[in-house]
């Protein structure tokens, strides 16, 4: 996969915790560019932008999940109870991924287009599929989280 790894220049300080609704935690913009190997050629404000948008996509195709669990008085994700045959936690690590993956694909794309030159726009080709593989990373953290297939079916 691609990531934004490189000796350039050094990051801004990255933007305090993202406030959450209160059900599913905080988001550290420190710990996605940790996790996801972003350096400083990610602005702290394009991370912090992109980790917003994230958040508010997960959490709408997640509300459903989450009102069914505060209605059956679980009022954080860290209190709803795992089934026997998963680890403890992981339904925080579940989200985690799909809200970073989410904003590393849309990190990828927004970057695509920083050079307009003919090797610009054969490197936006390559990055298309690893965006796309972040977004599944996503749409599948989600699905785990509901307990519904992995599988997408498309007609044609």
């Amino acid at each position: 996969m691609n990531s934004f790894v490189s000796t350039g220049t050094a990051s801004s300080q990255d933007p305090d915790a993202i406030a959450n609704n209160g059900f599913w935690p905080d988001i550290v913009p420190a710990d996605f560019r940790s996790r996801h190997r972003l350096d400083g050629t990610v602005t702290a404000d394009r991370l912090e932008g992109a980790l917003l948008a994230a958040v508010a996509t997960v959490n709408r195709n997640l509300r459903d999940w989450q009102a069914r669990q505060v209605a059956a008085g679980h009022a954080t994700v860290a209190e709803v109870p795992v089934p026997i045959w998963q680890a403890p936690g992981v339904y925080l690590g579940l989200y985690q991924r799909a809200v970073y993956s989410m904003a590393h694909a849309s990190l990828i794309e927004r970057y695509a287009d920083f050079d307009a030159t003919n090797s610009g726009r054969d490197r936006a080709e390559r990055l298309v599929d690893p965006a796309e593989s972040y977004r599944r990373d996503a749409v599948w953290a989600i699905a785990e989280i509901e307990g519904r297939p992995h599988s997408t079916v498309e007609l044609i």
